[in-house]
């Protein structure tokens, strides 16, 4: 019974005192501990981490908005075949040469296969040029009386001067779609395209088909236009008709003896080396010269024998000269070479290599 006693009393005694710690009124706050000096050095730290890294992302994004900026304004500006900063293909102009010796197709749309309609189109216009020809000598055999030594000998010379005057023809044409106009000329811009594309990979032509090496030229040179200079030249002129369906032979030609002056001897037929030695087609040295920045002389891919005449003489430079002063427009020889263009604006044409 005492024991029983004690106990209440202990626990009264016992809650008294728990009531006294723990009351909801007046709780005991017991004061809240000084950060050490090292936790204040590393709380600093988080702060100074974040701040950075805060600043670090703040960069990234101006530097992104900068670069994404810089790459839209360069693709803005890049340049291709259809503008007129496109010079041969060269840095700057939106081509890049190709590594090795691979192919490199300029124009869009463009292909190395040769189609059928290719076919068809070169091969109705050398026969159309072959019958213009064919009827001209038949005419002045007829105009002859007959006589076979006249109309030979008149047809041969007829038929030489024609050739050396389609390598003249040709130097021009190349020089003109070398220097001058983009893919967006009106009926030359493909050719224009083809031919300042040509010189970021001239190896290119070697991988076409004849059809499909010529077929452009067949537009211009075609058998409407021999036709129509024969019909104007009228049926008492047949050399006039002559000239020029051989002449725009000549030129289509063009194209396929270039082909051949990239060619090693062994990768074009025996009779095109002959031509070659004979200098009736143009030969690989000589074409070589051409592709030499920048790209001022040797445009005749005939046969080539104009090239040394009118380099020298400074025709080409004299054409620029007179281009120059009509529309300000510059060669693109003189924007890869800005002391030939001072030499031809004072008026120093020759160009002696």
């Amino acid at each position: 019974m005492k024991f029983l006693n004690t106990s209440v009393i202990l626990a009264v005694l016992s809650s008294s005192t728990c009531r006294a710690f723990t009351s909801g009124k007046s709780p005991l706050r017991l004061p809240s501990a000084t950060p050490l000096p090292s936790t204040l050095v590393e709380e600093a730290d988080t702060l100074s981490s974040r701040s950075t890294n805060q600043l670090s992302e703040d960069e990234q994004l101006q530097s992104y908005i900068t670069q994404t900026a810089e790459i839209r304004a360069e693709e803005s500006s890049k340049k291709s075949f259809l503008d007129d900063g496109f010079v041969f293909g060269l840095d700057g102009s939106g081509l890049e040469r190709p590594k090795g010796k691979g192919a490199n197709v300029v124009v869009e749309g463009d292909s190395l296969e040769t189609t059928p309609q290719q076919v068809g189109l070169v091969s109705a216009t050398f026969a159309g040029h072959a019958l213009l020809s064919a009827i001209a000598i038949h005419t002045l055999f007829s105009q002859t009386g007959g006589n076979i030594e006249v109309t030979a000998l008149t047809s041969i010379a007829t038929i030489v001067t024609s050739w050396i005057a389609a390598d003249f023809g040709s130097g021009v044409l190349h020089w003109s779609v070398d220097n001058y106009g983009n893919g967006r000329t009106p009926v030359m811009g493909n050719i224009i395209a083809a031919f300042q594309g040509h010189h970021s990979a001239p190896w290119t032509i070697t991988y076409r088909g004849f059809c499909n090496n010529v077929w452009k030229l067949c537009i211009p040179f075609g058998v409407p236009t021999a036709a129509a200079i024969s019909y104007l030249a009228g049926a008492e002129n047949p050399m006039v008709s002559l000239f020029f369906a051989v002449f725009c032979s000549a030129e289509i030609l063009s194209q396929e003896l270039h082909k051949w002056s990239h060619m090693t001897k062994k990768e074009v037929p025996a009779f095109a080396n002959t031509l070659q030695d004979l200098g009736i087609s143009i030969g690989r040295v000589q074409h070589s010269k051409h592709h030499m920045a920048p790209y001022d002389g040797n445009y005749c891919i005939v046969s080539g024998f104009c090239n040394e005449a009118l380099d020298n003489s400074g025709f080409f430079r004299w054409l620029e000269h007179r281009v120059y002063e009509m529309n300000g427009v510059e060669s693109n020889s003189w924007k890869l070479d800005p002391e030939l263009r001072a030499k031809t604006l004072r008026g120093e044409y020759q160009l002696i290599k």
